[in-house]
């Protein structure tokens, strides 16, 4: 029987991982033989699930993993930049995502499952019932912690309903303080201490293409912002470097408190005062804060892609 790699995205964050886990899971339980794997390192908040609930992470997707197979499984992501290398040479059969629909297209017909949720982890759990197969106790809890991850314990506006309950439902079958446990992982992933600026500017990154303009965001989660930002210059060199080697419009550094639901950018590249803008802010050293702003994918790069793709009025 070949195999059907499951993956989620580049710079993978929790959602990411667990879901490529729960699915293949899903998957082989249905008579697939799907393997999960990963695009990129696991980052503490992950780990710290992964650790809790006994689960190992998947395999990273080098040539060796790659080999002799030809076929896909998207799970977080469908956008080409943040996919699998040379993903053309492979059959994508399957999509489970919540985000937006970019740069995508095949040439057969495949399953697509894309919902306006917060987390996919809050997809999976209603293909779990569909198919009538029970959720095992550690599974259950890799998605209630996708769900924390994504939602910031509730805090983001990329939350709904369907996620609290999908949260509280799987947080039963792990038999787990969702609170307490959910505060606990996110402090976990949000200590930045021992991170350089190349891993600052990595961790969770995305790029986006907006009319001819290509941007990256980059996004970490913290309780002390200040202690970001004391390696800002280092950062901002690598942000120059980055805009260099990848011809961007722009990059945006994005620290997100945790606590204060409130978050830091940093901003470089020609194209910055269209961030100034796009967010009607000044930024001074090259620096704002946006207050109440939290999420990338539903408070940042919807506005960005907005004011970048708009073209100049002549």
């Amino acid at each position: 029987m070949s195999t059907v790699l499951v993956t989620g995205h580049k710079n993978p964050d929790t959602d990411s991982i667990a879901s490529a886990i729960v699915y293949a899971y899903l998957k082989n339980e249905l008579g697939v033989h799907a393997q999960p794997v990963r695009l990129g390192e696991v980052n503490k908040e992950t780990a710290y699930a992964l650790d809790y609930f006994q689960v190992e992470a998947p395999v990273f997707a080098d040539e060796n993993v790659q080999q002799g197979v030809e076929e896909l499984i998207l799970v977080d992501h469908n956008e080409a930049q943040q996919s699998i290398d040379a993903r053309e040479n492979f059959n994508v059969i399957e999509v489970i995502d919540h985000h937006r629909i970019a740069n995508f297209e095949t040439m057969a017909p495949l399953y697509y499952r894309a919902e306006p949720v917060g987390c996919t982890a809050t997809i999976l759990l209603k293909l779990f019932k569909e198919n009538n197969v029970d959720i095992p106790k550690d599974l259950a809890g890799l998605m209630m912690s996708a769900i924390i991850s994504d939602s910031l314990l509730f805090k983001s506006p990329t939350c709904t309903d369907e996620d609290v309950q999908a949260a509280k439902e799987l947080a039963s079958i792990a038999d787990t303080n969702l609170e307490s446990y959910g505060l606990n992982m996110l402090k976990a992933g949000a200590d930045m201490s021992d991170k350089t600026a190349d891993d600052l500017l990595t961790i969770d990154a995305k790029t986006f293409d907006a009319g001819a303009n290509k941007l990256e965001i980059a996004q970490v989660n913290t309780v002390d912002v200040e202690d970001v930002l004391k390696s800002k210059d280092l950062v901002s060199d690598r942000m120059d470097e980055i805009i260099r080697e990848k011809q961007l419009s722009v990059f945006i550094f994005v620290i997100t408190d945790i606590i204060n639901s409130d978050s830091t950018i940093v901003v470089r590249g020609d194209d910055s005062d269209k961030v100034e803008c796009a967010f009607d802010i000044s930024l001074h050293d090259d620096t704002a804060v946006l207050k109440g702003v939290v999420s990338r994918k539903k408070q940042i790069a919807p506005v960005l892609m907005k004011e970048f793709s708009t073209k100049e009025k002549v």
